[in-house]
């Protein structure tokens, strides 16, 4: 694995943060030296996040760093995703710091920094690379979709959620490493910045590409996934929520993706879509949300609970009343873990038949 540094501003502790907090939390592509962040250095990156110590310091900025460390990374790692996609001005000073320390850029925002003469000019100086992971690809190189993915037999779960940032891309990793602990050989596809930089086989990034080849690229992927790896289940990434007014997403998995098991996240400490508070675009409920699932012809295997803006007291009742509300296993992924999904996820291996 390369040695990173990871840059979230002043950000670390807030949803804006997930691709850093995803890297904490697991990458078998990055080894993370150090957090750099502006409003929490001196402190411990795993305390920050989720009150776990992970032994990774976070620093006021990039010179700190490499003044208080003789570590020798590769890689300045963009772990925050801004609103737009754009980089603030502020960040630019310390991105910059990093090309000058020899530092190449990886960087998953819609701004391509490659194309940034400043940024350009600095990484030739200094002889490293801008990795943009949300540079459209050539048109040439995406795929249509053909329906060859009717003849896949491997059983396919969708991780969909009411909303964004609401852990489908982590409690699918924990689902994963289950299952291969117990010998289910399980592969999870990307479909995000996040998933691409930890080091996950499969995937593309979905809101880099068109959207008439969308479809394709799940499909192809999922081909892809079947013919190198030969799983016994996979799980796909979901994006967004099929109700987010912002960017409406996951029927695609469904649908194109042919995924016949959903496992749903959702945060009942959200009263509102995430940054729609002002308009007051208000959160799908649980139960709402698996019966529009069930009308695209899935079926819900297990709820994910976000921990979110809500007391652990009033969390465990509102799980309670889900899980008899609606008959299937509901958790707290971070704090419960995920063994209580596992077996309505073997139970659909054993009955997943092609239809």
């Amino acid at each position: 694995m390369e040695k990173v540094i990871v840059f979230t501003h002043n950000l670390l502790a807030e949803n804006f943060a997930k691709t850093c907090h995803g890297l904490l939390r697991g990458s078998d592509r990055f080894d993370i030296l150090a957090v750099i962040d502006s409003a929490n250095g001196g402190k411990d990156a795993g305390e920050v996040l989720d009150g776990r110590h992970l032994d990774i310091p976070v620093f006021h900025s990039v010179e700190a760093f490499f003044h208080k460390t003789e570590e020798s990374p590769k890689y300045c790692v963009v772990g925050v995703a801004f609103p737009g996609g754009m980089l603030p001005e502020p960040c630019r000073t310390e991105l910059i710091a990093a090309m000058k320390n020899g530092l190449s850029i990886v960087c998953g925002l819609h701004q391509i920094l490659g194309d940034d003469p400043e940024f350009r000019s600095i990484a030739n100086e200094n002889k490293v690379e801008l990795i943009d992971i949300r540079k459209p690809r050539l048109t040439t190189d995406l795929h249509f979709w053909s329906g060859k993915i009717m003849d896949v037999d491997t059983p396919i779960i969708a991780m969909l959620g009411t909303d964004c940032a609401i852990g489908k891309r982590t409690t699918g990793r924990f689902i994963a490493e289950a299952c291969n602990a117990i010998g289910i050989k399980t592969e999870m596809i990307y479909t995000g910045q996040t998933g691409w930089m930890q080091g996950y086989k499969h995937g593309f990034i979905f809101d880099a590409t068109p959207n008439d080849f969308v479809s394709g690229e799940i499909e192809r992927v999922i081909l892809e996934c079947v013919r190198e790896s030969k799983p016994d289940l996979i799980l796909i990434e979901g994006q967004s929520s099929l109700r987010n007014p912002s960017g409406p997403c996951g029927s695609e998995f469904i649908l194109s993706g042919n995924a016949k098991g959903v496992i749903l996240m959702h945060a009942p400490g959200r009263e509102f879509f995430v940054d729609m508070e002002e308009i007051g675009a208000v959160l799908p409920g649980c139960g709402d949300e698996i019966k529009l699932i069930n009308h695209y012809g899935a079926e819900v295997l297990g709820v994910g609970l976000n921990e979110e803006g809500i007391e652990m007291d009033e969390l465990k009742l509102i799980q309670e009343k889900l899980n008899e509300d609606s008959g299937i296993p509901v958790v707290s992924p971070l704090s419960e873990g995920v063994d209580a999904l596992v077996e309505p996820i073997k139970k659909y291996i054993n009955e997943y038949s092609f239809c």
